[in-house]
């Protein structure tokens, strides 16, 4: 008979996320993960294979995290240039409120990962992509509500957005000025104006 899993499997992902997260993939030992998680490595190795799989299990598990938190940022304002200015504002917050700089764990991911791992730069990439449609389409509705003008390129400021969001994001973990900070928030304004 199987033994019953001793721990609830989101919480323990939760955990390992929060360290691959501070720390990255490699500096993150399996000891490290034992400790944080509270759980035995033999369950460990059980339940998730090895520590790349437990990394892969964390970033579909952020992933889950930051695409309902990003449409909660979205849905805050009922104006579309407002909601991706929201987007840039919470990311300046998240510095200055809470004092975080752990920056995205995506974006973390795929500075230290994704040009060496096939597997993560999908998982990367398609966050990626999700993130400049969502700015897209908010682009497009700016533009049927008159908001954004009509010259404004969909596909190309979407793109340029996402680009300072990882910047920014960026940034937050290595030079959180928030003068300059506030600057491409200011640029990402300026691109949807």
């Amino acid at each position: 008979m199987p033994r019953k899993k001793q721990f609830e499997i989101d919480d323990a992902l939760t955990k390992a996320m929060r360290e691959f997260w501070g720390r990255g993939y490699h500096p993150t030992s399996m000891q490290d993960l034992v400790d944080c998680m509270g759980i035995g490595r033999g369950s460990i190795y059980d339940t998730f294979g090895s520590k790349r799989g437990l990394f892969l299990r964390t970033l579909d598990h952020y992933l889950k995290i930051y695409l309902a938190t990003f449409q909660e940022t979205l849905a805050k304002s009922t104006s579309p240039a407002d909601s991706i200015m929201n987007v840039f504002e919470g990311a300046i917050a998240a510095l200055v409120v809470e004092g975080s700089r752990d920056g995205c764990f995506i974006i973390n991911t795929a500075v230290e990962l994704a040009a060496h791992d096939d597997e993560v730069a999908e998982v990367v990439t398609a966050m990626f992509r999700q993130t400049e449609q969502a700015f897209r389409a908010l682009i497009e509705q700016g533009q049927e509500e008159g908001e954004v003008p009509r010259t404004v390129d969909s596909v190309l400021t979407a793109r340029s957005l996402l680009s300072l969001y990882i910047g920014l994001r960026i940034l937050t973990r290595s030079n959180p000025d928030v003068s300059v900070l506030q600057a491409i928030k200011n640029q990402a304004g300026d691109l949807i104006s």
